[in-house]
């Protein structure tokens, strides 16, 4: 069950990102890339989950899901920091 879940977490960040992607490229807002960029790296998170606890269980990936998590973050921060008004 557990790998169904993790599986889906990932399908839904990537759609996410796929529909921020086409909607910056129709109408390019600034806030809509950097969204998109958020879910870029929030994708390799969950794609790194399932690595981790599916296919890779004695391989320890918890710190570079971090990593991925908080650059996630840390886009979307700047983004709503230096976006537009």
């Amino acid at each position: 069950m557990a790998a169904v879940i993790y599986s889906l977490c990932a399908l839904t960040s990537l759609s996410c990102l796929v529909l921020l992607w086409r909607s910056y490229r129709a109408t390019r807002s600034g806030l809509l890339f950097w969204s998109a960029l958020c879910f870029l790296f929030l994708t390799v998170n969950n794609v790194l989950l399932v690595l981790d606890k599916l296919f890779f269980p004695d391989v320890d990936l918890g710190m570079w899901r971090l990593v991925a998590a908080g650059v996630a973050v840390l886009l979307l921060l700047v983004g709503l920091v230096w976006g537009e008004e």
